[in-house]
């Protein structure tokens, strides 16, 4: 999971793994495989840099994440 902010100041907290594209568009946009964008207030390197820290966190650990294995899409 990562902290973004969104652009009313707000805190959410998004899944790393669901993360489909991250688009400058003049906000940053976050798309989601679930669907879901979240418009924040974070630059697109900031995201990345986000994720790949998440990332090296999680996987240093050895265990394999599957976000989308439970995933139904309605």
């Amino acid at each position: 999971m990562i902290r973004l902010c969104k652009l009313n100041g707000t805190e959410v907290v998004v899944n790393a793994e669901l993360i489909e594209s991250v688009e400058a568009a003049p906000d940053t946009v976050i798309n989601l495989a679930t669907g879901n964008r979240y418009l924040v207030k974070d630059s697109v390197d900031e995201v990345v840099a986000k994720v790949l820290d998440y990332r090296k966190k999680v996987y240093s650990e050895k265990r394999a994440v599957n976000p989308m294995e439970y995933f139904e899409k309605k």
